[in-house]
């Protein structure tokens, strides 16, 4: 995993609302409409941290119809194990004689 890749994936866990999400779906999987109720906030607020989870690999969303028709968006917890230690940390940066893009346009080379 590039380190690009590995920030994103700590950051998009990294926020209270996200961690009340997987552990709601955790138990089971649940629709938008429940899902969003359970935890007492709107849909569209909701939605956006589910696509962060989803994109990062925490969450997976399937459509489902219901007896009367209508598409529901069902999200379950993808089994993930996320370990932030110095060796993968290192595994992430890689070789540290490598020019950093950042450090470089920082000071000003």
């Amino acid at each position: 995993m590039s380190l690009e890749q590995e920030i994103a994936r700590v950051t998009a866990i990294a926020h209270p609302t996200r961690y009340r999400i997987i552990a709601a779906l955790s138990a089971q999987a649940l629709h938008v409409s429940e899902l969003a109720r359970q935890l007492g906030m709107s849909r569209p607020l909701l939605y956006m941290h589910l696509q962060r989870l989803e994109e990062a690999g925490y969450l997976s969303g399937r459509l489902e119809l219901s007896a009367d028709g209508k598409a529901l968006k069902y999200f379950e917890v993808v089994p993930f194990k996320l370990t932030i230690d110095p060796a993968a940390i290192m595994a992430a940066v890689g070789p540290l004689d490598a020019p950093d893009i950042e450090t470089n346009q920082e000071s000003g080379k």
